[in-house]
Order: C-alpha cells, then structure tokens, then sequence
C-alpha cells in the first residue's frame, strides 16, 4: 500500500507559480509511477502531468505543455508539480496518485490516490 498526500494548492493571480508537493509513505517496497490529475468545477477529472519511477521519463497534457514540470525526490518520497504561466482555467482540484504499473496519463491505471488540494487561479 501507499498513502498520498498533496500539498501547496491555494489562491493565485493568472500568470502566478504554484508548487504542489505529494509525499508518500507506507510500504512502498516496489517502484511506483506518480500521476497528477485535476478535476475543474462541472467537468471529468483529467490528466495533468506523470512521472515513472527513476524521474528519467515524463509525460504531459497538451493543455499544460511548457507551463508546468513533475519531478520527483525518491530520497524524500516526494513528487511536485511547478504550476507557471497559471491560467483561470487551471482552477481545479489536484490529485496526486501511484501506480505499480508504468507511467501513464491514464487515470484507471492508478492504484492509490490523495485527497486532493485545491488550486484557485483568479483573472
């Protein structure tokens, strides 16, 4: 199993940075991808960004490209999202999730989800 908890969602001005953070933890004795999904007011969740274990491949949502950056820490079991260029149709809540599988923009191949923190961007 593995518990994820997001971090560093809030208010911000279009054209602002956010930084979300995902820590995980429990006994994650096997590599993991990590997928960041938002669900917008009215709308389906979607796939934000994913990054595969090592952090050596990655993968974006056209609506985001260029703007936003995963990384991750495994030292600190930690993944982040570097939100720039924010735009009001951002406005969502964030999801952070792992999977054993390999990386994907695919929200049915992820295991283990967070809470979700809210990120709202004002024009």
């Amino acid at each position: 199993q593995v518990q994820v908890v997001e971090s560093g969602g809030g208010l911000v001005q279009a054209g602002g940075s956010l930084r979300l953070s995902c820590a995980a933890s429990g006994r994650a004795y096997f590599p993991y991808a990590v997928g960041w999904f938002r669900r917008a007011p009215g709308k389906e969740r979607e796939a934000v960004a994913a990054i595969n274990w090592s952090g050596s491949n990655t993968d974006y949502a056209d609506s985001v490209k260029g703007r936003f950056t995963i990384s991750r820490d495994n030292a600190l079991n930690m993944v982040y999202l570097q939100m720039n260029s924010l735009k009001p149709e951002d406005t969502a809540i964030y999801y952070c999730a792992a999977t054993r599988r390999s990386l994907s923009l695919n929200q049915f191949a992820y295991e283990f989800w967070g809470q979700g923190t809210q990120v709202t961007v004002s024009s």
